[in-house]
């Protein structure tokens, strides 16, 4: 059976258990490139025994990550897919048959159905969730943003009808850890662009996205993962102004702590 002119590339960051999942759908490709970022499971062993290439990347932000892979790609198309995501048998078939009747066609956009705590979410936002990611090598010039990238491409975008499964945010420990990494990268965006936080901004911008969540966007139909989500969210925004305070105090927080370490261990002296 002949394959599909398409590499498919998926960034991952210990995931070996999804890799499991999704790669064995994804043979229709000629071609599934891994790209490992600080992995410390078996996300490698994985991807090399379900016939996948492995690369690593040191870089910290998706944008690089994307454009660093792309002089690697030698199909006409590339697919870039996260190891959460699935490629339902009617999506597959969809793409096939575009890619071959794709004239003045530079891009392919996808309407992701995003699952979170195992729920379907139809509110919230979550209902507008397209993505542009499949892409002809051609007249893709690469990536740009720190936080939600973009691609920078020259030519006709189309969408497509069979939706892209979003299988996320699982649990709360899994939720934690990506706060920890992603709400600090946006903190010293906003800090590096001199936003001053106060107390009534980290209150407002955690009421206000629970309320936009919750009850503009209807998330309180999705039941309690409607609510729950609405609530992760806001709690989100929160942690993003905090350490935008954080990092916008003088002297540093680090400075202040090196003065306490310095006060302790003066001699004769009691702290």
């Amino acid at each position: 059976m002949s394959k599909a002119d398409l590499t498919i590339v998926i960034i991952v960051r210990d995931e070996a258990q999804n890799l499991r999942y999704l790669l064995p759908s994804l043979d229709w490709a000629a071609r599934v490139i891994v790209l490992g970022n600080h992995c410390l499971d078996e996300s490698e062993t994985v991807a090399k025994q379900l016939g996948a290439d492995w690369r690593k990347s040191e870089s910290e932000s998706f944008a690089a990550f994307r454009n660093e892979i792309l002089p690697d790609i030698t199909t006409e198309w590339v697919f870039y897919l996260d190891a959460d995501e699935r490629v339902t048998a009617k999506l597959r078939a969809e793409i096939e048959q575009k890619l071959v009747n794709s004239a003045g066609v530079a891009a392919y956009r996808l309407q992701r159905q995003d699952y979170h705590y195992g729920t379907l979410m139809r509110y919230g936002g979550w209902q507008n969730d397209l993505v542009t990611r499949i892409f002809r090598r051609s007249c893709l010039q690469g990536w740009h943003g720190e936080i939600h990238e973009s691609p920078d491409f020259e030519g006709r975008a189309e969408t497509l009808h069979a939706p892209l499964l979003h299988f996320t945010h699982r649990d709360t420990a899994t939720n934690l850890a990506k706060s920890s990494r992603w709400t600090i990268k946006e903190a010293r965006l906003l800090a590096a662009a001199g936003v001053k936080v106060t107390k009534l901004t980290i209150i407002r911008k955690m009421v206000m996205e629970f309320y936009r969540r919750f009850w503009r966007d209807q998330g309180w139909r999705d039941g309690m993962a409607g609510f729950v989500e609405a609530l992760v969210q806001a709690c989100n925004r929160a942690f993003v102004y905090i350490q935008v305070w954080e990092l916008s105090q003088k002297p540093t927080i680090e400075q202040k702590y090196q003065a306490l370490e310095e006060k302790v261990n003066l001699p004769g002296k009691a702290a």
